[in-house]
């Protein structure tokens, strides 16, 4: 465990670093004049239409997409420079990034919980909290924004952090771009963008295709994704966005190994994956708007509204004397999912007292409805295959929130963000398949909570802020870790509580007319209730809640222009995430009952405590390129702490090249990642039963792209 005062030490250290920043960006005399950089004007994961991202009591960050030579399929290739987020690439496509912001989400064995994900303000997180980021269509985007830290609370259940993606603007002239990328283990993409506009509509339309045999054994994928974005000036009515989308995607699953096995041969499939070929099916169609009214010179309002249907099928391992058990529910999971929700906010801008004022309240309902059945793998001696109906149900998870926030400049220099929300859940599951020693597992269960934030921001010069915030959280079991009972009773598991989490941030944020800028922020969560694993038994996990938790540490990033054509930028972070109290686990398949300790102090699994990204970047005139370091310590898969993944440090390098011709640029690149080819453990899968907990990282791989761009406004 570490100590308060290795801690504090960590936090000296990095300060004495930011306070040096300006005297270091002053410096580099040979440098040319660099014209003044124009920082982003607003931060829309806050919320706040008119106060600039550099005011805001909070840590944001915001990402360009298109950058630095990627296929354009993993948002985990963009993410790595966010101080505080760690998103981790499977090498599993039957599985989502693994994502966390701060330790929040580190549990995930599959998909996102614990943070918010939106895709062009349509949530891609469900009520229940459990997210995908699969259908983020990354070649029509244009930038990711990451919130951290006690203002994610006004996003609701389980806002540990939040993601947003945002498609890029519609052009004035027409501009089509055409994609096509080829890589190791024949991973290939081609895809296409339509972006323009025409009289009063504009719009941004890309597709895009991703297949590829896979890093390890039984692992090939096929990807589809298409977005769809088209803008409406309805003049003084206002604005209207329409925003459709679809996703399909067909996966192998090679799951997780064992150390032995990694040592054995890391690019293996589990004996199970190819005994039953286990694997992953997901087809996803959504459908939004999004309108804007100004009411006044002052005053507006926004209504988004969404509705879509995901459907997912997954073949899973369990073994057929495992579904011997009458409780078992099977190990084909079929879900259906329609989902939707509206979200409604009056916004004004005006004065308090003759001092700038924003305010802004709404109210938001989401509802999900799950038709969920199982189905054992086999039929006869055959494996793999659907079988006999052994779960039937219809699950329904809504919410129903309001919120408001009021961020306030009331003397010079120094400026006030108060906000709200109060979330109510409710789960309710129909059980349709009562038969023999199966229960009725039918029941239902509500959660509610009122998260207040504030933070308080302080302008200690024109380039130098400083901000302090605190906040309370929650986050709700999902349908998943609610489901079932620990005592293996009938009906949901009614005594699993939220957890409530309350969070501190200290701050400074400095930027220069150079451009240059840096942050450094101080934060820790402490959380009751924390949620872990309880048993494994037959297939089905069950859960309980497990006493406190903290999440503790420090976050810095830097962007430094170096000289007229090189730039560097670093991001570092500490977390200490750790139990607070000692609970009993099961370990290994089929423990029923609970009996080994974990301490108080051990860490939280799936987390790193140290994380560092730099990018060392190079431009000159149409030639490009960057070299990139990341390195991450070590990662404990299990809650005892017994299971570690190694720390690894990798470096990647890209260069590219512009052609530029009347009507267009064609851009080329070659990408070579793990140039050292380290051998590394990309991503654990936390508490897997069976001790299978390392997904390996691949090896060093050449990757080659070019993107074709016609028209445009830049054409």
């Amino acid at each position: 465990m570490t100590s308060p005062r290795k801690t504090l030490l960590h936090a000296a250290c990095l300060a004495a670093l930011f306070t040096g920043l300006p005297a270091l960006a002053a410096e580099a005399p040979d440098s040319p004049a660099i014209d003044p950089v124009t920082l982003d004007r607003v931060v829309v994961t806050t919320r706040l239409e008119r106060v600039p991202a550099f005011d805001v009591p909070a840590s944001t960050s915001t990402v360009e997409l298109g950058q630095g030579g990627h296929n354009d399929v993993n948002v985990s290739d963009y993410l790595g420079g966010v101080p505080g987020l760690l998103a981790r690439d499977r090498q599993n496509y039957a599985q989502d990034t693994q994502i966390s912001i701060r330790g929040a989400g580190a549990r995930a064995t599959f998909g996102v919980r614990g943070i918010r994900l939106y895709s062009d303000g349509i949530p891609a997180t469900m009520p229940d909290g459990q997210g995908q980021v699969s259908h983020f269509n990354l070649l029509g985007g244009e930038r990711v924004e990451v919130l951290r830290g006690p203002f994610s609370a006004l996003y609701g259940n389980s806002s540990g952090g939040v993601i947003q993606l945002w498609s890029a603007a519609p052009t004035q002239a027409p501009e089509l771009t055409v994609q096509t990328t080829y890589g190791r283990d024949d991973s290939w993409t081609a895809g296409a963008r339509v972006r323009g506009t025409s009289g009063a509509v504009g719009y941004n339309v890309a597709v895009q295709r991703f297949m590829t045999d896979g890093y390890r054994e039984h692992s090939a994928a096929d990807r589809n994704s298409g977005n769809a974005r088209f803008t409406f000036d309805l003049g003084n009515a206002g604005t209207l966005d329409l925003v459709g989308n679809s996703f399909f995607s067909g996966a192998q699953d090679p799951l997780g190994l064992t150390k032995d096995q990694v040592n054995e041969d890391r690019t293996q499939a589990t004996p199970q994956a190819e005994q039953y070929d286990t694997r992953k099916s997901i087809q996803q169609n959504q459908l939004g708007a999004l309108y804007t009214l100004p009411l006044t010179d002052h005053q507006k309002l926004r209504v988004t509204a969404w509705g879509g249907n995901r459907k997912v099928v997954q073949y899973l391992s369990i073994p057929i004397g495992a579904q011997a058990n009458p409780k078992q529910n099977g190990a084909v999971i079929d879900l259906d999912n329609d989902y939707g929700g509206a979200d409604g906010r009056w916004s004004y801008e005006g004065e308090l007292a003759g001092r700038p004022l924003e305010v802004t309240a709404g109210t938001n309902f989401e509802r999900q409805r799950q038709h969920r059945t199982g189905y054992e793998n086999y039929v006869g001696d055959v494996l793999g295959v659907r079988g006999d109906l052994r779960r039937n149900e219809r699950d329904t998870v809504e919410n129903f929130d309001q919120y408001a926030q009021a961020y306030w400049e009331f003397v010079p220099r120094w400026s006030l963000l108060l906000g709200a929300r109060h979330s109510q859940v409710r789960f309710d599951s129909h059980d349709l398949y009562i038969v023999g020693a199966n229960p009725d597992d039918s029941g239902n269960k509500t959660y509610s909570e009122t998260t207040p934030v504030a933070g308080l921001s302080f302008a200690a010069t024109d380039d130098l802020r400083l901000y302090v915030s605190a906040g309370r959280g929650f986050e709700t079991p999902t349908f998943n870790e609610i489901g079932y009972r620990a005592d293996g009773g009938a009906g949901l598991a009614f005594d699993l509580e939220p957890s409530i989490s309350r969070n501190y941030e200290l701050g400074a944020k400095w930027r220069a007319q150079s451009g240059a800028h840096a942050e450094l922020a101080l934060f820790r969560a402490n959380t009751e209730d924390e949620l872990a694993v309880a048993t494994n038994l037959a297939g089905r996990s069950t859960y309980r809640n497990v006493g406190d938790a903290r999440r503790q540490g420090v976050e810095l990033s830097a962007g430094l222009p170096l000289a007229r054509d090189w730039s560097l930028d670093v991001a570092y972070t500490y977390l200490d995430a750790t139990f607070r109290d000692s609970f009993p686990i099961c370990t290994g398949s089929g423990c029923s009952d609970p009996t080994t300790l974990v301490g108080a102090g051990t860490r939280i699994p799936g987390t790193a405590r140290n994380e560092f990204n730099a990018t060392l970047g190079w431009r000159h005139g149409a030639w490009n390129a960057s070299l990139e370091g990341e390195g991450v310590s070590d990662v404990t898969a299990n809650d005892e702490g017994s299971a570690k993944a190694p720390g690894y440090f990798l470096a990647n390098v890209q260069a590219g090249y512009r052609w530029r011709f009347a009507s267009g640029a064609l851009d080329g690149f070659v990408r070579v990642d793990n140039l050292l080819d380290q051998d590394y453990i990309g991503s654990v899968i936390v508490n897997e039963g069976n001790g299978r907990y390392y997904e390996p990282g691949t090896g060093r791989g050449v990757m080659v792209g070019a993107r074709w761009t016609w028209g445009g406004d830049n054409g």
